[in-house]
């Protein structure tokens, strides 16, 4: 593993690392540290004091040192390029650490990413779970953070490479440390993250895809597993925030894909001018509603709107992986949340995905966590991920 040598001092270990001070070839190499900075040092109280009010905090037992990290790693093309993420170690004293890869939801803004925002949920996520003694990787994927270009949303190719990257690079620096990282990966994410976790869950089981991790306990959250169904209930307006979640899916796809050749085939005369590069990643939330509209009938025009709601060509054979990422025989635990109050992302997604699970043979555990909302349901959910996590690793 590149870069696994361990430092002489913490200083050497804060300083940023050129991809050039890694082995040679380095820089084409997945998971290959480009950079590492401290971002957090926090004792075990410090921990529960920024968690409390929003995750329930009973579950600390650690202090944590959380520490952001540029890595190489490939975009939707395959090409090279970096990415950044958060790893968070707990101060425990261990040598070997459980592992756990978290995978954030829909983000627009690049700096309301786990590495960049402390008041992010993903962070407050990644400080709790290390603080129960796990090595957590949380990245950003590519385009967010401080990774480059723009942010491939929901691309299947781009949110695996980054994320087993992540763990790669992870690895290196808990090396960097003197400690080790367990082979097996505890893999859960909210929304976007959700269908990430199945589709990184795979990919670790399948043979080839990385020398070293292989998959543990899978927990995905709120998340949209057949997205055929949620860009077209997007484009009916029967979901919260429709049109802003339509405009960054397409506006992202036509990037990677071409689904219009002009945005005036796509969107609205008077907002046509303005869409795509208000999801450059440089906007926040704030920004885009001040402009967009939050409905698809406003935003869209009516005959584009048909080509979401009934697929078909690029757009249908691209949306065919991602209406899958459950379809599959998974052979670790699996245990899927979701909020009966989700107005985002409907529960019948944790039907959908089961059903597909079933079809393999494998029966997940579904939990209802209750009547919240789409954000709220991540929340509630995180402690009884840990609980999950520490029931599958004894019967490991």
């Amino acid at each position: 593993m590149v870069g696994a040598a361990t430092l002489g001092s913490v200083s050497a270990l804060m300083a940023p690392l050129p991809a050039a001070a890694e082995s040679p070839g380095a820089q084409a190499q997945g998971g290959a540290v480009v950079s590492v900075e401290r971002a957090a040092d926090l004792t075990a109280e410090e921990v529960a004091g920024q968690l409390q009010g929003k995750i329930n905090p009973s579950q600390v037992r650690y202090g944590v040192t959380a520490y952001r990290v540029t890595y190489r790693t490939t975009d939707s093309a395959g090409a090279s390029t970096t990415a950044s993420q958060l790893v968070v170690l707990p101060k425990n004293g261990a040598r070997r650490l459980s592992t756990v890869s978290w995978l954030h939801g829909t983000t627009v803004y690049r700096k309301d990413v786990a590495s960049e925002n402390p008041e992010s949920t993903d962070r407050l996520v990644a400080l709790l779970l290390a603080s129960t003694g796990r090595a957590v990787s949380a990245p950003d994927y590519v385009g967010l953070g401080a990774g480059e270009g723009f942010h491939p949303y929901g691309d299947p190719g781009a949110t695996v490479a980054a994320s087993v990257d992540g763990l790669r690079a992870a690895r290196s620096l808990a090396h960097r440390t003197g400690r080790e990282l367990e082979r097996r990966v505890q893999v859960s994410g909210f929304s976007q993250g959700g269908p990430a976790t199945m589709l990184v869950g795979r990919a670790l089981q399948q043979k080839g895809t990385d020398r070293y991790f292989r998959p543990g306990a899978l927990a995905p959250v709120s998340g949209p597993y057949n997205l055929s169904a949620f860009e077209a209930t997007a484009a009916d307006d029967a979901i919260n925030h429709s049109g802003l979640y339509l405009a960054y899916f397409v506006t992202a796809w036509n990037r990677m894909y071409g689904l219009y050749a002009s945005p005036t085939d796509a969107f609205a005369s008077s907002y046509a001018g303005e869409v795509e590069g208000l999801f450059d990643g440089y906007h926040t939330p704030e920004d885009i509603t001040d402009v967009l509209p939050t409905t698809s009938e406003a935003l869209f025009k009516e005959d584009f709107l048909n080509k979401i709601r009934k697929p078909d060509g690029v757009l249908k054979d691209r949306l065919r992986p991602m209406d899958n990422t459950c379809d599959w025989r998974p052979n670790t635990p699996v245990e899927i949340f979701y909020a009966r109050g989700d107005k985002d992302v409907d529960p019948s997604h944790t039907s959908y995905c089961a059903d597909q699970l079933r079809k393999h043979d494998v029966t997940p555990r579904l939990t209802d966590v209750g009547d919240y909302d789409h954000n709220g349901s991540v929340l509630q959910a995180v402690p009884r991920i840990i609980r999950f996590f520490d029931e599958s690793a004894k019967n490991d």
